[in-house]
Protein backbone atom coordinates (compact mmCIF):
# COMPACT_ATOMS: atom_id res chain seq x y z
CA UNK A 1 0.00 0.00 0.00
CA UNK A 2 1.34 3.45 -0.95
CA UNK A 3 2.25 6.06 1.65
CA UNK A 4 -0.07 9.07 1.84
CA UNK A 5 1.93 11.04 4.44
CA UNK A 6 5.71 10.94 4.72
CA UNK A 7 7.55 12.71 7.53
CA UNK A 8 11.35 12.77 7.42
CA UNK A 9 13.35 14.32 10.26
CA UNK A 10 10.59 16.77 11.24
CA UNK A 11 11.67 18.98 14.13
CA UNK A 12 10.11 21.96 15.85
CA UNK A 13 11.81 24.30 18.30
CA UNK A 14 9.84 27.12 19.91
CA UNK A 15 11.85 30.22 20.85
CA UNK A 16 12.83 30.17 24.51
CA UNK A 17 11.85 26.54 25.01
CA UNK A 18 14.28 24.34 26.92
CA UNK A 19 13.65 21.30 24.74
CA UNK A 20 12.39 20.75 21.18
CA UNK A 21 8.65 20.19 20.75
CA UNK A 22 9.51 17.71 17.97
CA UNK A 23 12.90 16.05 17.96
CA UNK A 24 13.49 15.19 14.29
CA UNK A 25 10.96 12.38 13.95
CA UNK A 26 10.13 10.32 10.89
CA UNK A 27 6.89 8.49 10.04
CA UNK A 28 5.11 6.91 7.08
CA UNK A 29 1.30 6.84 7.09
CA UNK A 30 -0.35 4.66 4.48
CA UNK A 31 -3.13 5.55 2.09
CA UNK A 32 -6.57 4.89 3.60
CA UNK A 33 -5.12 4.24 7.07
CA UNK A 34 -6.61 5.37 10.38
CA UNK A 35 -3.44 6.43 12.17
CA UNK A 36 -3.30 7.73 15.75
CA UNK A 37 -0.72 9.89 17.52
CA UNK A 38 -1.03 8.85 21.16
CA UNK A 39 0.74 10.35 24.15
CA UNK A 40 0.42 12.51 27.25
CA UNK A 41 -0.15 16.26 27.20
CA UNK A 42 2.91 18.13 26.02
CA UNK A 43 4.45 15.21 24.10
CA UNK A 44 4.26 17.03 20.74
CA UNK A 45 1.37 15.21 19.07
CA UNK A 46 -0.75 18.30 18.36
CA UNK A 47 2.33 20.23 17.21
CA UNK A 48 3.02 17.42 14.72
CA UNK A 49 -0.58 17.46 13.49
CA UNK A 50 -0.40 21.23 12.98
CA UNK A 51 2.86 20.83 11.06
CA UNK A 52 1.15 18.36 8.72
CA UNK A 53 -1.74 20.80 8.30
CA UNK A 54 0.54 23.76 7.59
CA UNK A 55 -0.59 25.65 10.70
CA UNK A 56 2.90 25.36 12.21
CA UNK A 57 6.19 25.67 10.36
CA UNK A 58 8.73 23.00 11.36
CA UNK A 59 12.31 23.96 12.19
CA UNK A 60 13.72 21.09 10.12
CA UNK A 61 12.79 18.13 7.97
CA UNK A 62 10.43 17.30 5.12
CA UNK A 63 6.69 16.56 4.84
CA UNK A 64 5.06 14.99 1.79
CA UNK A 65 1.34 14.41 1.24
CA UNK A 66 0.77 11.97 -1.59
CA UNK A 67 3.30 12.85 -4.28
CA UNK A 68 3.47 16.53 -3.27
CA UNK A 69 6.20 17.90 -1.01
CA UNK A 70 4.32 20.40 1.15
CA UNK A 71 7.29 21.30 3.36
CA UNK A 72 11.03 20.99 2.93
CA UNK A 73 13.27 23.04 5.19
CA UNK A 74 16.37 22.62 3.03
CA UNK A 75 14.54 23.43 -0.22
CA UNK A 76 12.58 26.29 1.40
CA UNK A 77 9.23 24.79 0.44
CA UNK A 78 6.24 25.57 2.67
CA UNK A 79 2.79 25.27 1.10
CA UNK A 80 -0.08 26.93 2.96
CA UNK A 81 -2.94 24.87 4.43
CA UNK A 82 -5.21 25.77 1.52
CA UNK A 83 -2.78 24.09 -0.90
CA UNK A 84 -2.47 20.80 1.01
CA UNK A 85 -5.96 19.36 0.30
CA UNK A 86 -6.65 18.45 3.92
CA UNK A 87 -9.75 18.46 6.09
CA UNK A 88 -9.37 19.23 9.78
CA UNK A 89 -11.57 18.85 12.84
CA UNK A 90 -10.41 20.92 15.80
CA UNK A 91 -10.91 20.10 19.46
CA UNK A 92 -13.36 23.00 19.76
CA UNK A 93 -14.97 22.09 16.36
CA UNK A 94 -14.53 25.76 15.24
CA UNK A 95 -17.90 25.98 13.51
CA UNK A 96 -19.62 29.31 12.89
CA UNK A 97 -22.48 29.91 15.38
CA UNK A 98 -24.20 32.50 13.14
CA UNK A 99 -24.42 30.07 10.20
CA UNK A 100 -26.79 27.23 9.55
CA UNK A 101 -25.55 23.66 9.28
CA UNK A 102 -25.73 23.89 5.49
CA UNK A 103 -23.75 27.15 5.42
CA UNK A 104 -21.06 25.78 7.73
CA UNK A 105 -20.57 22.68 5.60
CA UNK A 106 -20.61 24.70 2.38
CA UNK A 107 -18.05 27.22 3.63
CA UNK A 108 -14.86 25.54 2.29
CA UNK A 109 -16.45 24.94 -1.13
CA UNK A 110 -17.55 28.56 -1.44
CA UNK A 111 -14.10 29.76 -0.41
CA UNK A 112 -12.71 27.74 -3.32
CA UNK A 113 -15.51 28.96 -5.63
CA UNK A 114 -16.32 25.35 -6.53
CA UNK A 115 -19.35 24.12 -8.45
CA UNK A 116 -22.24 21.83 -7.45
CA UNK A 117 -22.12 23.17 -3.88
CA UNK A 118 -25.63 22.11 -2.87
CA UNK A 119 -25.26 18.57 -4.19
CA UNK A 120 -21.90 18.04 -2.49
CA UNK A 121 -23.05 19.56 0.82
CA UNK A 122 -26.18 17.41 0.89
CA UNK A 123 -24.06 14.31 0.22
CA UNK A 124 -21.69 15.18 3.10
CA UNK A 125 -24.60 15.84 5.48
CA UNK A 126 -26.14 12.49 4.56
CA UNK A 127 -22.87 10.70 5.35
CA UNK A 128 -22.82 12.11 8.91
CA UNK A 129 -26.59 11.91 9.43
CA UNK A 130 -27.40 15.64 9.46
CA UNK A 131 -29.70 15.78 6.42
CA UNK A 132 -32.65 16.88 8.62
CA UNK A 133 -30.72 19.74 10.25
CA UNK A 134 -29.60 21.69 7.19
CA UNK A 135 -31.43 24.93 8.13
CA UNK A 136 -30.76 24.80 11.87
CA UNK A 137 -28.23 27.22 13.31
CA UNK A 138 -25.21 25.46 14.74
CA UNK A 139 -25.61 27.27 18.08
CA UNK A 140 -28.82 25.23 18.58
CA UNK A 141 -27.12 21.86 18.17
CA UNK A 142 -25.90 19.40 20.78
CA UNK A 143 -22.20 18.67 21.20
CA UNK A 144 -22.45 15.48 19.18
CA UNK A 145 -24.33 17.25 16.37
CA UNK A 146 -21.76 20.06 16.30
CA UNK A 147 -19.03 17.49 15.93
CA UNK A 148 -20.88 15.97 12.98
CA UNK A 149 -21.04 19.42 11.37
CA UNK A 150 -17.27 19.75 11.76
CA UNK A 151 -16.79 16.29 10.22
CA UNK A 152 -19.08 17.07 7.28
CA UNK A 153 -17.20 20.32 6.66
CA UNK A 154 -13.89 18.40 6.78
CA UNK A 155 -14.95 15.81 4.16
CA UNK A 156 -17.10 17.92 1.83
CA UNK A 157 -14.13 18.98 -0.31
CA UNK A 158 -12.96 15.36 -0.67
CA UNK A 159 -9.57 15.85 1.02
CA UNK A 160 -6.61 13.53 0.62
CA UNK A 161 -6.07 13.59 4.39
CA UNK A 162 -8.36 14.20 7.38
CA UNK A 163 -6.74 15.49 10.58
CA UNK A 164 -8.57 15.10 13.91
CA UNK A 165 -7.31 17.03 16.95
CA UNK A 166 -8.89 15.32 20.01
CA UNK A 167 -12.37 15.62 18.49
CA UNK A 168 -14.13 13.59 21.21
CA UNK A 169 -12.70 15.26 24.31
CA UNK A 170 -15.67 17.63 24.78
CA UNK A 171 -18.31 14.88 24.71
CA UNK A 172 -19.76 12.97 27.64
CA UNK A 173 -18.68 9.36 28.17
CA UNK A 174 -21.70 7.70 26.53
CA UNK A 175 -21.67 9.93 23.46
CA UNK A 176 -17.91 9.57 23.17
CA UNK A 177 -18.27 5.79 22.92
CA UNK A 178 -20.96 6.14 20.23
CA UNK A 179 -18.91 8.63 18.24
CA UNK A 180 -15.84 6.36 18.24
CA UNK A 181 -17.82 3.81 16.26
CA UNK A 182 -19.30 6.53 14.03
CA UNK A 183 -15.90 8.02 13.24
CA UNK A 184 -14.45 4.63 12.44
CA UNK A 185 -17.42 3.78 10.19
CA UNK A 186 -17.20 7.14 8.43
CA UNK A 187 -13.47 6.82 7.81
CA UNK A 188 -13.81 3.36 6.29
CA UNK A 189 -16.83 4.41 4.23
CA UNK A 190 -15.10 7.33 2.52
CA UNK A 191 -11.63 5.74 2.58
CA UNK A 192 -9.75 8.92 3.49
CA UNK A 193 -6.37 8.73 5.21
CA UNK A 194 -7.01 9.92 8.77
CA UNK A 195 -4.64 11.08 11.50
CA UNK A 196 -6.09 11.31 15.02
CA UNK A 197 -4.45 13.04 17.99
CA UNK A 198 -5.54 11.79 21.40
CA UNK A 199 -4.31 11.04 24.90
CA UNK A 200 -7.19 8.59 25.44
CA UNK A 201 -5.93 5.02 25.17
CA UNK A 202 -9.41 3.57 24.60
CA UNK A 203 -9.96 5.86 21.63
CA UNK A 204 -6.64 4.85 20.16
CA UNK A 205 -7.10 1.12 20.70
CA UNK A 206 -10.67 0.96 19.40
CA UNK A 207 -10.34 3.17 16.31
CA UNK A 208 -6.84 2.82 14.89
CA UNK A 209 -5.17 0.68 12.26
CA UNK A 210 -1.82 1.72 13.73
CA UNK A 211 -0.71 3.84 16.66
CA UNK A 212 2.42 5.95 17.17
CA UNK A 213 3.26 6.30 20.87
CA UNK A 214 4.89 9.67 21.54
CA UNK A 215 6.85 11.09 24.45
CA UNK A 216 8.94 14.27 24.73
CA UNK A 217 8.69 15.07 21.04
CA UNK A 218 9.76 11.61 19.92
CA UNK A 219 8.03 8.54 18.52
CA UNK A 220 8.87 5.58 20.75
CA UNK A 221 7.19 2.90 18.66
CA UNK A 222 4.56 2.33 15.97
CA UNK A 223 2.41 -0.79 15.78
CA UNK A 224 -1.11 -2.16 15.65
CA UNK A 225 -3.32 -1.70 18.74
CA UNK A 226 -3.15 -5.41 19.58
CA UNK A 227 0.64 -5.60 19.36
CA UNK A 228 1.12 -2.43 21.38
CA UNK A 229 -1.14 -3.74 24.13
CA UNK A 230 0.22 -7.28 24.23
CA UNK A 231 3.86 -6.81 23.17
CA UNK A 232 5.01 -3.21 23.73
CA UNK A 233 8.70 -2.54 23.18
CA UNK A 234 9.07 0.09 25.91
CA UNK A 235 7.99 0.31 29.54
CA UNK A 236 6.46 3.73 28.77
CA UNK A 237 4.11 2.21 26.18
CA UNK A 238 3.24 -0.70 28.47
CA UNK A 239 2.18 1.70 31.22
CA UNK A 240 0.52 4.33 29.02
CA UNK A 241 -1.56 1.89 26.96
CA UNK A 242 -3.61 0.17 29.63
CA UNK A 243 -2.67 -0.43 33.24
CA UNK A 244 0.54 -2.35 33.87
CA UNK A 245 2.54 -3.59 36.84
CA UNK A 246 6.23 -2.96 36.13
CA UNK A 247 8.91 -4.99 37.89
CA UNK A 248 12.65 -4.66 37.26
CA UNK A 249 14.37 -8.02 37.03
CA UNK A 250 17.14 -10.18 35.64
CA UNK A 251 16.19 -12.70 32.96
CA UNK A 252 18.27 -15.89 32.91
CA UNK A 253 18.03 -19.50 31.80
CA UNK A 254 19.35 -22.19 34.12
CA UNK A 255 18.57 -25.08 31.86
CA UNK A 256 14.95 -25.48 32.99
CA UNK A 257 13.58 -22.62 30.95
CA UNK A 258 13.77 -18.82 31.28
CA UNK A 259 13.27 -17.28 34.74
CA UNK A 260 13.13 -13.62 35.71
CA UNK A 261 14.34 -12.73 39.21
CA UNK A 262 12.33 -9.86 40.68
CA UNK A 263 11.58 -8.24 44.02
CA UNK A 264 8.65 -10.66 44.51
CA UNK A 265 10.73 -13.74 43.70
CA UNK A 266 11.61 -15.86 40.69
CA UNK A 267 8.94 -15.98 38.00
CA UNK A 268 8.85 -18.46 35.15
CA UNK A 269 8.30 -16.85 31.75
CA UNK A 270 7.91 -18.17 28.24
CA UNK A 271 10.94 -18.28 25.95
CA UNK A 272 12.05 -14.80 24.92
CA UNK A 273 14.91 -13.71 22.69
CA UNK A 274 16.59 -11.56 25.33
CA UNK A 275 18.64 -12.10 28.47
CA UNK A 276 19.98 -9.88 31.22
CA UNK A 277 18.46 -6.79 32.80
CA UNK A 278 14.79 -6.36 31.91
CA UNK A 279 11.58 -4.66 32.92
CA UNK A 280 8.77 -7.19 33.10
CA UNK A 281 5.17 -6.07 33.05
CA UNK A 282 1.97 -7.81 34.01
CA UNK A 283 -1.53 -6.60 33.16
CA UNK A 284 -3.93 -6.45 36.17
CA UNK A 285 -6.40 -8.77 34.44
CA UNK A 286 -3.75 -11.49 34.18
CA UNK A 287 -3.21 -11.82 37.95
CA UNK A 288 -5.39 -14.59 39.38
CA UNK A 289 -6.42 -14.27 43.03
CA UNK A 290 -7.62 -17.26 45.04
CA UNK A 291 -8.32 -17.85 48.71
CA UNK A 292 -6.47 -21.17 48.62
CA UNK A 293 -3.04 -21.98 47.28
CA UNK A 294 -3.37 -23.24 43.70
CA UNK A 295 -1.73 -26.62 43.24
CA UNK A 296 0.59 -27.49 40.36
CA UNK A 297 0.58 -23.96 38.93
CA UNK A 298 3.68 -21.85 38.25
CA UNK A 299 4.29 -18.45 39.82
CA UNK A 300 2.06 -18.92 42.88
CA UNK A 301 2.78 -16.42 45.66
CA UNK A 302 1.22 -15.68 49.08
CA UNK A 303 -0.31 -12.22 49.40
CA UNK A 304 -2.90 -10.08 51.15
CA UNK A 305 -5.48 -7.70 49.76
CA UNK A 306 -5.11 -3.96 50.10
CA UNK A 307 -7.50 -1.31 48.83
CA UNK A 308 -10.41 -2.60 46.70
CA UNK A 309 -12.20 -0.24 44.30
CA UNK A 310 -15.55 -1.05 42.72
CA UNK A 311 -15.59 0.03 39.04
CA UNK A 312 -18.76 -1.67 37.77
CA UNK A 313 -18.47 -5.17 36.36
CA UNK A 314 -15.03 -5.54 38.00
CA UNK A 315 -13.12 -4.48 41.06
CA UNK A 316 -9.56 -3.24 41.01
CA UNK A 317 -7.47 -4.06 44.04
CA UNK A 318 -3.96 -3.76 45.44
CA UNK A 319 -2.27 -7.09 46.10
CA UNK A 320 0.43 -6.83 48.78
CA UNK A 321 3.32 -9.28 48.61
CA UNK A 322 5.88 -9.57 51.43
CA UNK A 323 9.49 -9.32 50.23
CA UNK A 324 12.01 -9.57 53.05
CA UNK A 325 10.56 -7.02 55.45
CA UNK A 326 9.05 -4.79 52.75
CA UNK A 327 5.92 -5.04 50.67
CA UNK A 328 5.47 -4.81 46.92
CA UNK A 329 2.05 -3.80 45.68
CA UNK A 330 0.60 -5.09 42.40
CA UNK A 331 -2.61 -3.93 40.79
CA UNK A 332 -5.09 -6.74 40.00
CA UNK A 333 -8.61 -7.01 38.63
CA UNK A 334 -11.22 -9.30 40.16
CA UNK A 335 -14.91 -10.00 39.74
CA UNK A 336 -17.28 -7.48 41.30
CA UNK A 337 -19.12 -10.28 43.14
CA UNK A 338 -15.98 -11.55 44.89
CA UNK A 339 -16.26 -12.51 48.56
CA UNK A 340 -12.71 -11.35 49.28
CA UNK A 341 -12.30 -8.25 51.43
CA UNK A 342 -9.53 -5.81 52.25
CA UNK A 343 -7.02 -7.40 54.62
CA UNK A 344 -7.81 -10.98 53.59
CA UNK A 345 -4.89 -13.32 53.03
CA UNK A 346 -4.84 -14.95 49.64
CA UNK A 347 -2.62 -16.38 46.92
CA UNK A 348 -1.94 -15.06 43.45
CA UNK A 349 -0.81 -16.90 40.36
CA UNK A 350 0.61 -15.33 37.21
CA UNK A 351 0.66 -17.44 34.00
CA UNK A 352 4.16 -17.42 32.47
CA UNK A 353 2.75 -16.48 29.05
CA UNK A 354 1.28 -13.29 30.54
CA UNK A 355 4.60 -11.93 31.81
CA UNK A 356 6.23 -9.73 29.16
CA UNK A 357 9.89 -8.81 29.40
CA UNK A 358 11.38 -5.66 27.87
CA UNK A 359 15.14 -5.31 27.55
CA UNK A 360 16.34 -2.35 29.62
CA UNK A 361 18.92 -1.47 26.97
CA UNK A 362 16.09 -0.78 24.49
CA UNK A 363 14.18 1.64 26.72
CA UNK A 364 15.65 4.83 25.30
CA UNK A 365 15.47 3.86 21.64
CA UNK A 366 13.25 5.87 19.32
CA UNK A 367 12.34 5.39 15.69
Amino acid sequence: MADMITLDGVGKIYPGAGAPALAGLSLNIQEGEFFTLLGPSGCGKTTLLRCIAGLEMPSSGMIRIGSTTVFDFDQQINLGPNYRNIGMVFQSYAIWPHMTVFENVAFPLRCRKEKNVRQRVERAMNVVGLQDFAERYSSRLSGGQQQRVALARAIVAQPDVMLLDEPLSNLDATLRTQMRAELRRLQKEIGVTTVLVTHDQQEALSMSDRIAVMSDGRVLEVDTPRNLYQWPKTAFSAQFIGSANLLPGMLTDRGLGPVVTTAIGELKVIEQQIRGEVTCFIRPEHIRITAECAQNEPNVLPASLGDIQYIGENCECDVLLPTGGQQVSLRARISADTMLRQGDRCHISIPPEQIRCIEVASQNRTI
